[in-house]
């Protein structure tokens, strides 16, 4: 069977690795994908939006609901305020919605499954909300550890606890996607293991093989569910942290 933690190895496109300064800079499979997802993303939304029309065909459409979709959650989480962080958070949307469904195709890297590259989103993410607290608030935005009405006995219990809730955001938001795709896709390899084990014995091996076989076709579905969850959560999760930066307490 092969080893299912094969598909998480980043490993350069070009034969030999090109090196600058004793750094190795190799334009790798995960970059290759990234780009592809670039690639995507930007001749999609060109080619819908290239001729727009009243009565929106279905490529229109689909952007259409990705762009009401995208401001309905920030309308939600942030308010009227938040529209200005349009690009930002419907970027950030993209990237890790296309890494996640790109994943899915045979052959195919999933990005978000390392979490170097989730945790430079999460710590982008972790950044900006930072310096736009700072920008709008200026040193009031450190009343943002110390919600109003508490008690000035209270004060060294609460304020160690915001400041680590706040300084931890970045882990768990990185873990949580990183986390999911690699679990997710592992157990895909595992059963499709176990499938071509099986079938390749033929006779009860061969019946025996389309029950993981079946399964796996369940998790497939499952895991493009997931994929399209945990974009939706990251994304969520990232309005809802720049709303604190916004409006404080």
């Amino acid at each position: 069977m092969a080893d299912p933690i094969h598909q998480f190895a980043i490993t350069p496109i070009t034969s030999e690795p090109l090196i600058v300064g004793g750094v190795d800079i190799s334009f790798t499979n995960s970059a290759l994908w990234m780009v592809i997802a670039v690639v995507v993303a930007t001749s999609f939304f060109s080619l819908a939006l290239q001729r727009k029309s009243l009565v929106p065909g279905r490529m229109q459409a689909t952007a259409e609901m990705f762009y009401g979709f995208i401001a309905n959650m920030i309308r939600e989480n942030i308010g009227k305020k938040g529209q200005s962080y349009f690009p930002f958070i419907f970027t950030l949307f993209m990237v890790v919605l296309l890494g996640n469904l790109l994943g899915m195709i045979p052959g195919s890297f999933t990005y978000t499954s390392h979490i170097a590259v989730t945790g430079a989103l999460a710590l982008v993410v972790f950044f900006i909300c930072t310096i736009i607290g700072f920008v709008k608030h200026g040193m009031k935005f450190f009343t943002f550890f110390c919600p109003a009405n508490v008690p000035i006995f209270l004060w060294p219990l609460i304020i160690p606890i915001e400041v680590l809730s706040y300084l931890i955001r970045p882990i768990t938001l990185s873990v949580r996607l990183f986390a999911n795709m690699m679990a997710g896709h592992l157990i895909l390899k595992v059963f499709a293991g176990f499938t071509v084990g099986l079938l390749g014995l033929g006779g009860i091996g061969f019946a025996i093989g389309m029950l993981p076989m079946l399964f796996n076709a369940v998790l497939v579905a499952f895991e493009i569910l997931i994929a399209l969850l945990h974009a939706y959560v990251f994304t969520v999760l990232s309005c809802t942290y720049l709303k604190d930066s916004i409006d404080l307490h």
